[in-house]
């Protein structure tokens, strides 16, 4: 693919993120520092020192939305952005952290394990990138930081008078009710740290096991019967019924099945609601002409890659202006076989506005049942990214 266009850096976007991270010192300074002492004027500080602060993080919490609002209505999502983004509210989330363990109103586990999963989480990042995968976040990291935000904030204003009996504690409703919202946050800051890691096991280097490379070899059972078809469309109505549920539409853009992904959605009643349309890039002409891969990609790393796959995904997307764009690249025999690319072999490829990830797969069977599990696996991966979307 054709390199990108050089990217407006400071976006409206990507200024709103920066004043964010500038303004993580202002929260320091209103939760620890004893402000209300140089305020003469002002007798009652004291006492609303830890709701000023408060406020200070919701506002800064709350203008997360603001920028990525800015820039998926702009069109203008950055490199710059995808990076300093999430830094923001890292940031923002360590520093309230520290300054409750500071207040000793936190006990400092409960910041190793939130810290801890965002280092671990950062690391599959950082691997995955180099492969060229994204791993879209699961609906446990999305609640995962709804319940931080909620249980910091009621850490800033709760009390922080030390509890000495537990009759004490079962009178203090607020103090009941804060570390039940943590305890929520810290069950799902591990639930989240977990599933983002089984998703990337592959990615780090695990191998599925023997009855998982077995069910990917043979999944699809029947292939050739009418069976097989029931399955494509048993996806296909599944998919249509989450994507027209969330609003968001699809695309499709394929080479070894030949339109066979986009025909199984398009049969099932409705899908107009949701389906864009679909680019069958069989010659490699089409796929560097329609979807705009990179010709020298073809060259050096052939039409069934990941780097192609990934391409086509992402081409189609921007060509139909769909939410999410799936692709497949493979060879369904019975020739074609290249040297490292047996007859079976299949890449699958979904873009979203998040990025773009791919994925390999060995298929066993003849031509028609490869395809067949191909259109499966496209199908499968379209019903993850909507199942995500919540």
């Amino acid at each position: 693919m054709a390199a990108p266009e050089s990217q407006i850096v400071w976006t409206p976007a990507n200024i709103v993120t920066a004043v964010r991270i500038l303004l993580i010192p202002l929260f320091v300074v209103a939760i620890i520092s004893p402000w209300p002492d140089w305020l003469d004027f002002w007798p009652e500080a004291h006492i609303w020192k830890p709701w000023v602060a408060a406020f200070v993080f919701i506002a800064l919490s709350a203008t997360d939305s603001v920028d990525g609002y800015l820039a998926r209505s702009r069109n203008e999502i950055t490199d710059l952005g995808k990076f300093m983004d999430p830094l923001a509210d890292k940031i923002l989330v360590t520093a309230a952290l520290l300054a409750l363990i500071e207040m000793g109103s936190l006990p400092s586990w409960v910041a190793l394990v939130i810290i801890t999963r965002e280092f671990i989480v950062s690391g599959i990042r950082m691997v995955a990138a180099t492969q060229g995968a994204v791993i879209a976040a699961s609906w446990y990291g999305k609640a995962k930081t709804v319940f931080q935000m909620v249980a910091i904030v009621l850490f800033i204003i709760k009390d922080s008078h030390v509890v000495r009996t537990f009759s004490d504690v079962l009178h203090d409703g607020l103090y009941l009710f804060s570390w039940a919202i943590m305890f929520i946050a810290v069950v799902l800051t591990i639930l989240s740290m977990v599933d983002y890691f089984l998703k990337a096991k592959t990615v780090l280097g695990f191998k599925e096991t023997a009855a998982a490379d077995q069910d990917d070899q043979m999944a699809a059972p029947a292939a050739i019967g009418g069976e097989a078809e029931d399955v494509l469309l048993e996806k296909a109505a599944e998919l249509v019924r989450m994507a027209t549920e969330r609003g968001v539409t699809l695309g499709t853009a394929e080479s070894c099945t030949g339109g066979m992904v986009s025909e199984s959605i398009t049969s099932v009643a409705g899908s107009s609601a949701c389906m864009r349309g679909a680019i069958v890039s069989y010659d490699n002409d089409v796929k560097t002409g329609s979807l705009g891969v990179d010709a020298e990609t073809i060259a050096t790393e052939g039409a069934v890659s990941r780097d192609t796959a990934l391409q086509m995904a992402a081409g189609a997307r921007q060509v139909l202006g769909a939410d999410y764009a799936v692709s497949v690249t493979g060879i369904a025999g019975p020739g074609g076989a290249v040297e490292g690319k047996p007859v079976g072999t299949v890449w699958v490829a979904l873009a979203s506005s998040e990025g773009a990830c791919a994925f390999e797969h060995h298929f066993a069977g003849d031509r028609q049942t490869v395809r067949r599990q191909a259109t499966c696996s496209c199908l499968d991966l379209l019903i993850d990214a909507c199942d995500e979307r919540l």
